[in-house]
């Protein structure tokens, strides 16, 4: 377990659910799957995960997942990756499954 974090800083992150519109293995890392995600009316946004030993790109498209929508942008691969997408994985790291919404909702829909 890692150490607490106050309500006041957890309510910093914005969790919102994004519909993947195209999903592409990155060349240079056997990781990595780089997304493009619509987030409805907040626009698309392009997001790095490194998701590749549990999914292939092409069966991501199309469904809704839950991300964090405000994490600073980061430099990867010579572009920027604007977001995260929420997973569960097992400590031993063999098993790994993303957080979907249980019924369809819009995308950019808030999680809270």
């Amino acid at each position: 377990m890692t150490d607490p974090v106050s309500f006041d800083d957890f309510s910093k992150l914005d969790f919102r659910v994004g519909k993947v519109l195209e999903a592409k293995d990155v060349e240079a890392s056997d990781k990595m799957i780089k997304l493009v995600v619509d987030f409805g009316e907040l626009g698309q946004r392009t997001i790095f995960t490194a998701i590749r030993k549990w999914y292939k790109a092409g069966e991501l498209i199309g469904k809704l997942y839950v991300f964090i929508f405000n994490l600073e942008p980061r430099p990867m691969f010579a572009e920027k990756s604007e977001g995260m997408i929420i997973a569960a994985e097992t400590d031993d790291g063999e098993e790994c499954v993303l957080l979907v919404p249980d019924k369809k909702i819009a995308p950019g829909s808030s999680v809270h």
